[in-house]
């Protein structure tokens, strides 16, 4: 080898290392660029399996449903697990947004959705802590998440794509929303749209909601520490939650102070100064409280089953109902320490005849106590409430309720085939002989009315109580029209019925919701009446006529029910005074108030409709009525009566009778007559009509519901109930 190889190997010994060094990091180099521009070619195939904006329907982040009075006065929110009411950006303080901008996002207003330099930040934050204590993300950003992606995952691979995606929405929705107004649309998106924590189990979803769950006031007037507390609860909601953790709230709420004023937002005293202030978090129930709770959950039911309950909790919606809370407090007011025992209940419904609508539900359980809507729910038996059913199918068919007359007597039983084992007798045990049937409905004279139901037909007094408003199973059985119900009617359903006899005939469907607003301005209008005509206003007169002289001279307790104009109405009371009625209506109002226990169906002694129930209605319909006093209005369709001769009743002289609904009956003289057919008429038949040979009835629904004693007069210097007496006036010779 000769000595100039020598030298040049030694120079190639001496620069490998240098050769080594370059060449390694010529391949780191390589490397690092492949890497990127892999890493680039990732992020940009993430990026591009983002959904187009455009395409994108916004997620549905519910809202709160309020319900309100007729008066607009609001009852109460319809209670979800999420609390939401979006507000307007006039409601939102500035002190709000300024603090928002500053906590979360302090570049919004210079970045296009994407804040590098805040992720860089945000990544060396993350290294130094060896946690994910800051995510980069912008307002932008979050609000991409809580509108249009719902992702939720923050760790490992399925967190960096969830990043990318929302990155690339976010500058796809500044472009939607370009400039200045384009950054305050975002801003107050995200202000309506962020959770801000859970108090009682419910989250509270944006800045209304949570102004009102943590400090009991709407948004509007938020001042700076409150504002300061609320913008930095969304980072997280449970460290920071102020009655849970109130040194960390302080502490964030402090952090939030200081970085307002590193901004230039606030002044370094106004932070220091709002820094030494507490809390100030008050608890509320603002969206708990709710006022008239039996109508309210009336109310909802009914939405529910309109809309479906996920709609109603969550749909923003503006429920506009009838309550008229002047006549709810009346009615309270009436009941109030009026029942005669502290165990006892009462209910008032009262419905207007022109339209249906429900203007009072009220009952005098505490709605704490128990939920069991008593004046909605609540099924008893009706008494001689019910005699307005037999005495309308008479009616109906041209029954001249003058000149038909029946022997008022006891009834043992047997008189009635069918039911072998139904006796009937009055209240009192007394009779008066032969009497019409005007003079029946004064005396509610039980026997009378049990005749007359078995010469009509079960059938067609069931007819007629549904035609009038009863919703209720009705079995047809014969004890039926002295109001022997096997389920009972609720207050509700008796005012409804008795509602259309004051309407003239118009059979309206119960309305409790006038209105229902949708967040999008759209409303569903339901406060139109839903009416067909069940009667003749001539039948419905005849029948108001008659209840108007019961009012006056009847068992309906003249001084009671006197309300200083024109009033009708019917007392009822059933088998050893378990339940005691008064159902009345004057030409704007129909009213029905039950009295009993609630939870049992305990005794009342002394007590009728005539007593307790009749005072009730008169003193809350003196109230109710208004200024309004005018009579009911004559009829368009005249009532033409006609003799009736039913089997069980006889004409003048005492002769058999030779008229039935269902035909002649055996041994009969003289031609059927019957009455003229009206719309939803039955004719009653041979099975229900008391004829022998058909339905045999259960006889534990025949017990015949004691009534008040019937009245003609009051006693000289008297000016309620006789002495000793538990209902009416005293009769002629009592």
């Amino acid at each position: 080898m000769s000595r100039r190889e020598r030298q040049r190997r030694r120079r190639r010994s001496k620069g490998g290392p240098h050769r080594i060094i370059f060449m390694t990091l010529g391949v780191l180099l390589a490397g690092t660029i492949i890497a990127g521009l892999s890493a680039v070619g990732w992020v940009v195939s993430v990026a591009a399996t983002a959904p187009s904006l455009e395409t994108r329907k916004q997620i549905n982040l519910g809202a709160t449903s309020g319900v309100y009075a007729a008066d607009g006065t609001r009852l109460g929110f319809i209670q979800a697990d999420i609390l939401r009411t979006p507000v307007p950006a006039s409601q939102i303080p500035q002190n709000i947004k300024d603090a928002t901008v500053a906590v979360e996002d302090r570049r919004f207003y210079q970045h296009k959705g994407v804040d590098f330099e805040g992720v860089v930040r945000a990544a060396l934050k993350n290294l130094e802590s060896r946690h994910d204590v800051q995510g980069g993300s912008t307002l932008t950003m979050q609000l991409v998440r809580n509108l249009y992606t719902g992702e939720k995952v923050r760790t490992g691979i399925a967190g960096y794509k969830r990043k990318i995606r929302e990155a690339k929405l976010a500058e796809d929705l500044e472009n939607i929303h370009p400039g200045r107004q384009g950054k305050l649309w975002i801003l107050n998106k995200y202000l309506n749209s962020v959770p801000y924590g859970t108090v009682g189990g419910q989250t509270a979803v944006g800045i209304q909601a949570a102004a009102r769950i943590f400090f009991n006031k709407p948004a509007a007037n938020l001042k700076l520490r409150e504002a300061a507390l609320l913008a930095g609860l969304p980072q997280a909601p449970s460290d920071y939650n102020p009655f849970l953790a109130p040194n960390r709230a302080l502490a964030r709420r402090n952090d939030v102070l200081q970085r307002m004023a590193d901004q230039g937002y606030i002044t370094q005293a106004t932070a220091d100064r709002t820094k030494a202030m507490s809390l100030g978090v008050q608890h509320s129930s603002f969206y708990t409280q709710r006022r008239e709770g039996y109508f309210f959950d009336f109310v909802k039911q009914e939405l529910i089953d309109k809309y479906g309950l996920d709609k109603v909790r969550r749909g923003g919606l503006r429920i506009d109902t009838t309550i008229d809370l002047r006549l709810q407090q009346a009615a309270r007011k009436a009941m109030d320490g009026q029942l005669g025992a502290p165990d006892r209940s009462a209910a008032i419904v009262t419905i207007d005849p022109a339209t249906g609508y429900i203007k009072a539900m009220a009952s005098s359980s505490k709605y704490g106590d128990s939920k069991f809507n008593l004046a909605a729910q609540g099924h008893r038996q009706p008494g001689s409430t019910f005699k307005v059913m037999v005495l309308m199918t008479a009616l109906r068919r041209g029954v001249d309720p003058s000149s038909t007359s029946y022997t008022s007597k006891p009834l043992p039983a047997g008189w009635l085939p069918t039911a072998p084992t139904y006796a009937v007798k009055t209240y009192d045990d007394t009779y008066k002989g032969r009497i019409n049937l005007v003079e029946a409905t004064l005396r509610s004279d039980n026997s009378v009315y049990a005749q007359l139901d078995a010469d009509l037909g079960p059938d067609a007094v069931r007819q007629t109580a549904y035609d009038l408003g009863v919703k209720t199973k009705l079995n047809a059985y014969p004890a039926e029209g002295l109001g022997g119900l096997t389920q009972g009617v609720s207050p509700l359903e008796m005012a409804d019925a008795y509602a259309t006899i004051a309407s003239g005939g118009w059979r309206n469907r119960p309305i409790a919701i006038t209105k229902v607003t949708f967040p999008d301005g759209h409303v569903d209008d339901l406060g139109k009446p839903r009416r067909h005509k069940a009667f003749d206003d001539g039948v419905t007169y005849e029948a108001t006529k008659i209840l108007k002289d019961n009012i006056l001279r009847g068992t309906g307790f003249p001084n009671a029910t006197a309300i200083g104009c024109p009033a009708a109405g019917k007392t009822g009371t059933t088998d050893k005074n378990t339940d005691a009625w008064f159902v009345g209506f004057t030409p704007k109002l129909a009213t029905a108030v039950w009295l009993g226990h609630a939870n049992s169906r305990a005794e009342m002694p002394g007590i009728t409709g005539g007593t307790i129930p009749a005072t009730i209605w008169g003193q809350y319909m003196k109230v109710a009525r208004g200024s309004y006093c005018g009579d009911f209005p004559q009829p368009r369709v005249p009532f033409v009566p006609a003799p009736f001769f039913g089997q069980y009743s006889s004409d003048t002289s005492g002769s058999p009778t030779s008229t039935y609904p269902g035909g002649t009956y055996p041994g009969a003289t003289g031609p059927a007559t019957g009455g003229k057919k009206h719309r939803g008429t039955q004719s009653g038949g041979t099975k229900d009509n008391g004829t022998g040979g058909g339905q045999q009835y259960p006889p534990q629904f025949y017990q015949s519901p004691p009534q008040p004693p019937p009245a003609t007069a009051t006693p000289p210097g008297q000016g309620g109930t006789p002495p000793g007496q538990t209902g009416g006036v005293v009769p002629p010779g009592r």
